[in-house]
Parts: C-alpha cells; sequence; structure tokens
C-alpha cells in the first residue's frame, strides 16, 4: 500500500482530503504510481506532468524518505520504505517569491 499525499489545489481538483492509499503493481517506480494515480483519478491527467512529453511539470516536485527525487528517472525503483507504506510519496508545489 503506498501512500501518497498532493498539494491543496491537487486535492481539491480530485474532491479528496488528506492522504491517498494505492495498491500500485510491482515495480514501483515514479512512473507506475503516477500512471496509476491518474488512472484512478483521471481529472489529475495533465497536472502533474505534461500530456504529451510525460515530464514532472516545473513547479512540482517529488519526495519521499526526506530525499528530492524529481532529478531521478522516472523509471528508478521508489525506496522500499515507500512501496511498503512506511513512507508517504510527496507531490509537493514548489514555492516561489521575492
Amino acid at each position: 500500500m503506498i501512500r501518497v499525499v498532493l498539494p491543496a489545489h491537487l486535492r481539491t481538483l480530485a474532491k479528496l482530503e488528506g492522504e491517498i492509499t494505492l495498491e500500485v503493481p510491482a515495480p514501483v517506480t515514479q512512473r507506475s504510481l503516477i500512471d496509476f494515480l491518474e488512472s484512478r483519478f483521471p481529472v489529475l491527467r495533465g497536472t502533474i506532468r505534461d500530456h504529451v512529453s510525460q515530464k514532472r511539470r516545473p513547479f512540482l516536485r517529488y519526495y519521499a524518505c526526506e530525499e528530492d527525487l524529481s532529478h531521478q528517472s522516472p523509471d528508478a525503483p521508489l525506496p522500499q520504505a515507500v512501496v511498503s507504506g512506511q513512507e508517504p510519496f510527496l507531490i509537493i508545489g514548489s514555492v516561489a517569491g521575492g
């Protein structure tokens, strides 16, 4: 069971509250997790990744186990702590300002 935390604007769009739990088939990667998330919540398609290129949207970051996973390969396996549900996979909206 994988725990996913979305930023507030995506939770509002998908009409969700709090953390999401997903049963993603192995092997669990960023790509397979986001594919599964978008299939379960179609309204999120194109909000996390570009429709065409499938690249992460520039103002979103992926974190897990206190590490920024945003620039890792989307096909790299996620940490075991995420796969086992001990740690959540966080999709965070970037904060910018001056």
